[in-house]
């Protein structure tokens, strides 16, 4: 979950640490306080567009910083996409300045896109103007899904199994149908492989035919290198010195070391000189030999530079294209075989989806009732929803169903997708209405609610502020709010104030205590004229509601 939120220089914040707690936490203050600059920074730290107007007037740049504890599950999908972290602390920072934008993911700098990638399973913020994304047409399917039994996620794994061998099979199918690109293709792997047979690589034979290259080019030089040891080895001096030391040695046994290396020395010396004179006596310069491995040499780089420098990736090459060849030629015998194989999948695909379509609709009956309830709880009188299927063209891995959720808010009104609906006010109770049914399979650990509460009052925004309480409860919930019903349910109450000292203005994040929630209770229900019977009023509704957790 989110547990700090720093902010530097951004609008009119100055600076703001924030310190958030688990549960349900409500962010309240005068209007044009600054609450949706809060917003907006947390966008920006999670990878949104950054506009250099944001940076504070005077400022060079601004700081946004995000830190968040980790769950087992949120560790394993980092690890999954190698992203490293320490102490199960995951930590988002996003800095801005006039000419640039710079990412960090735990003091790593990332591309905007790998910020965005991580940060869709951590935060979903859900704003009036915003597009959401349980409202995404294209996300209804997996809304459906996810509210389904585990025995759908076995048959979804099976008809993805069975749809990829089947799209193998056609690919393989449709390569071999152009007569004119088959026969060009096997004239192809005809000339490949013999070109790789002819050529009769051997292992390391490279390495082996480098080395005679190697002696061949260089041969005069270890001819006069090794005449000239000789020379040295064979003078009379070095055997003159090593008498006159056994000499001396009879006058001192100390000397005896010395000795017996010396005649170690001589019997050194003298198998080298045998050997130096046998080595030169074979030592030769054979120009067709010679030239013959030059041409080998260039047969062997000629077919690694083509095909693969590894001996045993060209014989694991050299395979397929014998098999893709066998099977280009025997096309007309492995097109019937392959035409088999592919009607049994459609059959097993077909069975598939028609089951996964079945327990989808079973389901679907149970979560639009569920729904409804939810909406009819937020005061949507005469509302009717309805989960609508329709086949699709193609079947695809997720079967053949299209779902659309469907909504009509008022009595005689049409059924309309959800993302057509127009108010905003709608359009946030909505949404509440299926992250409520849907908190159990969401997997976002993080939800954050900007201003909800627009265009309700009274019963309904008592109602939406219990939703958030209860949602609260399986993960944590942050929500911008202007109604009392809403934030006498905060487990943490943040007040945005707006000061100036006549120059420059600033925004003001404040954790209130106890005292100070019943006074900004107090503010919402009644305005700044904080009187005795306001502030006992507020003193009830935070009673009442600590009754109902």
């Amino acid at each position: 979950m989110l547990i700090e939120l720093h902010i530097k220089n951004l609008a009119l914040i100055k600076k703001a640490d924030i310190y958030f707690k688990e549960g349900l936490s409500v962010l309240s203050g005068e209007t044009g306080a600054g609450k949706s600059i809060l917003i907006d920074s947390i966008n920006l730290a999670l990878g949104a567009k950054a506009n250099k107007d944001i940076i504070r007037v005077g400022e060079n740049e601004g700081f946004v910083e995000l830190i968040f504890t980790l769950d087992e599950k949120r560790k394993e999908k980092l690890k999954a996409m190698d992203i490293s972290f320490e102490d199960d602390i995951l930590i988002l920072t996003r800095k801005i300045s006039t000419s640039r934008s710079v990412c960090r993911i735990n003091d790593e700098t990332v591309t905007l896109g790998k910020l965005r990638e991580i940060t869709d399973t951590l935060i979903d913020i859900h704003g009036q103007h915003e597009h959401q994304s349980l409202l995404s047409a294209g996300n209804n399917l997996v809304l459906l899904d996810s509210f389904c039994p585990k025995e759908l996620s076995k048959l979804k794994s099976e008809l993805s199994n069975d749809y990829g061998e089947l799209k193998k099979i056609n690919q393989k199918i449709q390569e071999g149908i152009d007569e004119r690109l088959r026969k060009r293709e096997i004239d192809i792997l005809d000339f490949e492989i013999n070109e790789i047979k002819d050529a009769k690589i051997k292992e390391n034979e490279e390495e082996e035919l480098e080395q005679v290259f190697k002696k061949g080019k260089n041969i005069s030089k270890i001819n006069d290198v090794l005449v000239e040891l000789l020379s040295e080895l064979e003078n009379e001096s070095i055997g003159n010195n090593i008498r006159d030391v056994f000499d001396i040695a009879t006058l001192d046994d100390s000397l005896n070391v010395v000795v017996s290396n010396l005649n170690t020395i001589e019997d050194l010396i003298s198998e080298t000189i045998h050997y130096t004179n046998r080595y030169l006596d074979s030592l030769e310069y054979n120009e067709r030999e010679y030239d013959k491995v030059i041409e080998r040499l260039d047969t062997i780089r000629h077919i690694k530079s083509k095909y693969s420098n590894d001996y045993h990736k060209i014989q694991e090459l050299l395979k397929e294209k014998e098999n893709r060849l066998n099977f280009l030629k025997d096309f007309g015998e492995e097109v019937v075989l392959l035409r088999k194989s592919a009607a049994k999948l459609e059959e097993s695909i077909l069975e598939r989806c028609t089951l996964i379509s079945a327990m989808r609709k079973e389901v679907a009956v149970t979560l639009t009732g569920k729904i409804k309830e939810e909406l009819e709880d937020l005061n949507f009188l005469g509302v009717e929803f309805e989960i609508r299927f329709t086949k699709k063209d193609k079947i695809s891995r997720d079967g053949y169903d299209a779902v659309d959720f469907l909504i009509s808010t008022n009595p005689g009104q049409p059924m309309k997708p959800l993302q057509m609906v127009a108010s905003g006010g709608e359009l946030s109770r909505i949404m509440l209405a299926l992250k409520t049914v849907f908190a159990s399979s969401d997997d976002i650990q993080t939800l954050i609610f900007d201003e909800i509460d627009t265009g309700i009052s009274g019963k309904t925004a008592v109602k939406v502020g219990e939703k958030l309480m209860n949602i609260s409860r399986g993960r944590q919930v942050l929500c911008i709010s202007h109604l009392p019903q809403i934030a006498v349910m905060a487990d943490q109450n943040l007040f945005i104030s707006k000061s100036t000292d006549g120059k420059t203005t600033q925004t003001n994040i404040d954790l209130l205590d106890k005292e100070g929630k019943i006074k900004e209770i107090a503010r919402l229900i009644g305005g700044n004229n904080l009187t005795e019977g306001v502030l006992k009023t507020a003193r009830e509704m935070i009673q009442e509601a600590d009754l109902r957790r």
